[in-house]
C-alpha cells in the first residue's frame, strides 16, 4: 500500500508569489500528479474524454463548457482530480485490518486520500476500533432497521455534496421525503446559500443569470471574492476571451491572485512562448468584509453622477418598468460616509471613482463572485447590494450582463434543482405528490449547521452522507466531531477514504460507490448520468473506466436498494426499475422539475440544453412581481487591538477538503499547510518574526476557546489587518453559531483571531 504522508512543518519553503497562472508548468504538474496515481493509458483515456460532449463531466468544478471545445478541455486541477479518482491504488479489507480507526484518525487528509479507491462495504460495530467487511444485503438491512427504529423520521439526516449526479440526487430527496423528512442538508448550505437567498429575495430566482457567452462579450466583468486560477481555472480562458473582445476586468479580493494578474493559456501559442494575457485592468485589494461598503459606495457615486447629468447615467426606463423600491433605496444610499467606506474597505475614494468611470463607459456588466462574499456575516446584504448595482444601469436580462455566482462542486446547482434542499417550495412538493402518490412532509428540515446542532443535542441520531467529507467541510470542527459521535449510526457513500470515515457514530458504515469516471452497467444496459453546471446548462456524463471493484454499486443503485429495503412498497415507487434504467428516473424528473420537459430527448443532444431563467425574460417571481431594490444596513467588522480578521482559503494543490500535495505554488508556499499569511506591517506591529510558530485563537462571545495549533506565520501581501490560512485546518476556529444573517452559512471569511506563540510540544 502506498503511503503519502505530509512533510513536517520544519520543511516549509517560501518563495515569491507567482504573477501569472497556468502555462507549461500547469501542464507538467497535471501530468506528474496524474501519472503518480494511475497508468499512462488510463491518464490518456480520462483526459481525452473529460468535458467532451459524449465524455466524462469533470467532477472538479461547475464551470460550464464552451460551445466549441478543445480536445484538451480541462485545467490543471481538473486533470488532477479526474486522475485522482482514476487511481489504481485500492483500499481493501486487509487495509482496515491493519489500520484501526483510532490510527486513521491521526492521519492527514492527504494521506487518507492517497490510499486509493474503496472496494467493498465495511462496518464498524459498537465498541470496535476496526472496520470489517459486510455484505451489501447486510448493510442495507442494518441501515433500514436503524431508520425504522427511529422515534421520528426527523431524527434522520440525508446529506449530500455537489458531486452527486441529478438522477441520484432526485432519488435521494424522493426517498427522504417518502420516509417522512425534509432533513436534506447539503454543501450549498456552507458555500453559496447566501447567493440563493439574496437573489431569491431580489430577483425571484436563486440562480445566476449570465451565460458563458455573456462573459465572453461583456464590456466589464467584476471578479469579487474569488480566485479562479485555483478554484475553477477554466474561467481564466473565459476572461481571456473577454479581454480579447475588448472587455475589461476588475478584481476585488483581499489577496493578489496570480490568475487574475496574468494568464498563460497552455492551449495557445501566446500562453506557451508569449507573455499570455493580462486579466485584471484594476485590482481592488479590499479588507475582508468590506464588499458591502464598496458596492454601496459605487452605487452612491452612480446616483451622484445621475444628479449631475440627469438622464445620462441610470437606466430609468428599465427601473420604471422592471423594478420596485428605487426611491427608498436612493434616499438611503447617501447615509454611508466616505470615512466609513475607507475604514471598511481600505480603499481610497479615487480608486473607487476609477471603477465608477469604468462602469460609466460600459454598456454591459457582469458581477461574478464566490465564497469571499457568501461566507461573510453580511453575505446576503452584500449580494443584494450587488443586485442594486446591476439594476441601476439595467444590467439584468440583457446580453453581456447579469449575476454570476460561481459555484464549486460540479453539480451543486443541479442537486438543488433536483430537490436537495430542506425548504423546497410547495409547488415542488405538490408535483412529487401528483407523480408518486404520497404526501411529502411540509415542515422545513435542517440545513447543515442546524443538523450539527441537532446531532449535538441528541435530536438527530442517523446520518447518511452521500459523497463529500462532511466532518472536514463543516465549521467548529471539535463540536462537529462530538455531534457526529453522538449518532446511533453514521454512514458514508464514498469513492475514497476521508476524515469523515474516522468520526463514527455508535455503528458506522462505509459504502463504496462508482466514480464519475467509471462505466456504469445496470440491468437495462450501460447508463449515463446528468449534471447542471454553474450557468444552468444540463448535460450528460458517461464513465469510461472499468470500476475499481466488481462489487461497487452506483449511487443510484445504493439509494434505490436502501429505499426499497426501508419503505417496502409503501408508497409504490419503482425503485428497482429506477436502478435498472436511469432513463426512467429522467422521465419522472421531466414531470416534476420545471424546465425538464422531454428530458431524455433533450439531454441526448451533444452539449445538452440550457434551463430557462425567467429573469432573462423580464419575469421576476418576487412579492412585487418586479426586481427589488433593497436597503442594506452597513456594519463594519471591528477586531480589537492586536487582533486580525482571518479568512480561510484553498491552496492551489487542493480540491475542496483534500490536499493533493502540501504546496500552494501560486502563493509561493511549499511543503507545509499549517501556515498563516500576514501582512509584514502587521507582523511588526504584533512583534512577530517571519516563520514564527503561533497558535491561532478565534474570538467569539460564547467564551469558548477555539485554537488551531502550531502554525508558521509567513509575511505576505494580504490586506493590512487581515490574515489568511488554509481550510479545513482552520475550520476549528469558525464557531457553529457564527453564521451569515438569513442564509445560516458559516462565516469562514470573517473570523477575528489573535496569534499566540505556540507552547513547546503544542
Amino acid at each position: 500500500m502506498n503511503k503519502v504522508e505530509g512533510p513536517g512543518e520544519d520543511e516549509l519553503s517560501v518563495v515569491a508569489p507567482k504573477t501569472w497562472a497556468a502555462g507549461v508548468p500547469a501542464v507538467a504538474h497535471a501530468l506528474e500528479y496524474s501519472l503518480s496515481q494511475t497508468t499512462p493509458r488510463r491518464t490518456v483515456l480520462t483526459l481525452l474524454n473529460v468535458n467532451q460532449a459524449k465524455g466524462i463531466d469533470c467532477p472538479g468544478c461547475a464551470w460550464p463548457d464552451p460551445k466549441h471545445r478543445h480536445m484538451n478541455e480541462y485545467c490543471e486541477n481538473g486533470a488532477k482530480h479526474i486522475n485522482d479518482e482514476a487511481t489504481t491504488r485500492r483500499v481493501t479489507a486487509d487495509f482496515f485490518r491493519q489500520h484501526p480507526v483510532s490510527e486513521l484518525a491521526q492521519k492527514s487528509d492527504q494521506w487518507l486520500n492517497h490510499q486509493g479507491r474503496l472496494t467493498e462495504p465495511v462496518v464498524k460495530r459498537p465498541g470496535s476500533d476496526h472496520y470489517e467487511p459486510i455484505t451489501w444485503d447486510a448493510a442495507f438491512d442494518l441501515l433500514a432497521d436503524e431508520l425504522r427504529a427511529l422515534d421520528s423520521p426527523n431524527e434522520a439526516l440525508f446529506y449530500t455534496s455537489g458531486r452527486l449526479n441529478n438522477e441520484a440526487a432526485f432519488l435521494l430527496q424522493l426517498f427522504a421525503r417518502a420516509f417522512g423528512t425534509n432533513n436534506l442538508p447539503d454543501c450549498s448550505n456552507m458555500c453559496h446559500e447566501s447567493s440563493g437567498s439574496a437573489m431569491q429575495q431580489t430577483l425571484g430566482v436563486g440562480k445566476g443569470s449570465a451565460s458563458l457567452d455573456d462573459i465572453h462579450h461583456s464590456d466589464l466583468v467584476f471578479v469579487v471574492g474569488q480566485n479562479p486560477g485555483t478554484n475553477h481555472p477554466r474561467m481564466l480562458s473565459a476572461l481571456e476571451q473577454t479581454k480579447r473582445n475588448g472587455g475589461q476586468v476588475v478584481a476585488v479580493n483581499p489577496l493578489p491572485e496570480a490568475g487574475l494578474i496574468r494568464f498563460k493559456n497552455p492551449q495557445k501559442a501566446r500562453g506557451v512562448i508569449g507573455r499570455g494575457t493580462a486579466i485584471a485592468d484594476q485590482f481592488l485589494q479590499i479588507r475582508p468584509g468590506g464588499d458591502l461598503a464598496l458596492f454601496k459606495a459605487l452605487n452612491l457615486l452612480l446616483l451622484e453622477a445621475e444628479d449631475a447629468n440627469p438622464g445620462t447615467v441610470l437606466d430609468h426606463e428599465f427601473i420604471q418598468a422592471n423594478t420596485s423600491g428605487f426611491a427608498e433605496f436612493a434616499e438611503r444610499a447617501h447615509e454611508i460616509t466616505w470615512d466609513e467606506v475607507r475604514t471598511a474597505t481600505g480603499l481610497t475614494r479615487e480608486e473607487i471613482k476609477q471603477v465608477r468611470d469604468r462602469v460609466l463607459a460600459s454598456k454591459s456588466i457582469i458581477v461574478c463572485w464566490a465564497m469571499g462574499l457568501t461566507q461573510q456575516k453580511h453575505g446576503v446584504p452584500t449580494i443584494r447590494e450587488v443586485v442594486n448595482f446591476l439594476l441601476l444601469r439595467g444590467n439584468i436580462g440583457k446580453p453581456g450582463a447579469g449575476t454570476c455566482p460561481v459555484r464549486g462542486h460540479s453539480n451543486v446547482q443541479g442537486d438543488r434543482t433536483m430537490g436537495i434542499w430542506e425548504r423546497m417550495p410547495q409547488g415542488f412538493l405538490d408535483a412529487l405528490e401528483r407523480e408518486f402518490g404520497f404526501t411529502p412532509p411540509t415542515e422545513h428540515g435542517w440545513d447543515s449547521v442546524d443538523s450539527i446542532r441537532a446531532m449535538r443535542d441528541g435530536r438527530a441520531k442517523f446520518f447518511l452522507g452521500v459523497a463529500g467529507n462532511f466532518v472536514r467541510a463543516a465549521p467548529d470542527s471539535e463540536i462537529t466531531e462530538q455531534a457526529m459521535r453522538r449518532c446511533r449510526l453514521t454512514a458514508h457513500i464514498s469513492t475514497k477514504l476521508n476524515r469523515s470515515h474516522t468520526v463514527c457514530g455508535e455503528t458506522a458504515l462505509i459504502l463504496p460507490t462508482l466514480g464519475r469516471s467509471d462505466r456504469d452497467v445496470q440491468a437495462g444496459g450501460e447508463q449515463f448520468v446528468t449534471v447542471e453546471d454553474s450557468m444552468s446548462e444540463v448535460h450528460a456524463s458517461r464513465g469510461r473506466l472499468e470500476p475499481a471493484s466488481e462489487v461497487l454499486l452506483s449511487e443510484v443503485a445504493i439509494i434505490s436498494r436502501l429505499a426499497r429495503r426501508t419503505l417496502g412498497d409503501n408508497p409504490a415507487i419503482p425503485w428497482e426499475g429506477f436502478e435498472a434504467d436511469y432513463g426512467t428516473i429522467r422521465d419522472r424528473i421531466s414531470r416534476v422539475v420545471p424546465g425538464f420537459a422531454d428530458f431524455n430527448a433533450r439531454v441526448a443532444e451533444p452539449g445538452g440544453f440550457a434551463l430557462p431563467n425567467p429573469v432573462n425574460r423580464g419575469v421576476f417571481r418576487t412579492t412585487s412581481g418586479k426586481a427589488i431594490f433593497t436597503r442594506n444596513e452597513f456594519e463594519m467588522l471591528k477586531p480589537p487591538a492586536g487582533h486580525l480578521v482571518l479568512q480561510s482559503l484553498r491552496s492551489h494543490d487542493q480540491w475542496n477538503t483534500i490536499p493533493y500535495a502540501p504546496n500552494d505554488r501560486y502563493r509561493g508556499i511549499h511543503n507545509a499547510r499549517r501556515v498563516v499569511l500576514v501582512n509584514p506591517a502587521d507582523l511588526d506591529a504584533l512583534g512577530l518574526a517571519d516563520r514564527a510558530e503561533v497558535d491561532l485563537v478565534s474570538v467569539w462571545h460564547d467564551g469558548v476557546e477555539r485554537r488551531a495549533r502550531n502554525f508558521r506565520v509567513v509575511g505576505y501581501p494580504t490586506t493590512p489587518g487581515s490574515a489568511a490560512a488554509y481550510y479545513p485546518e482552520t475550520n476549528v476556529l469558525v464557531p457553529l453559531d457564527s453564521v451569515a444573517d438569513i442564509s445560516n452559512t458559516p462565516t469562514s471569511k470573517g473570523i477575528v483571531v489573535r496569534l499566540e506563540p505556540s507552547l513547546a510540544g503544542g
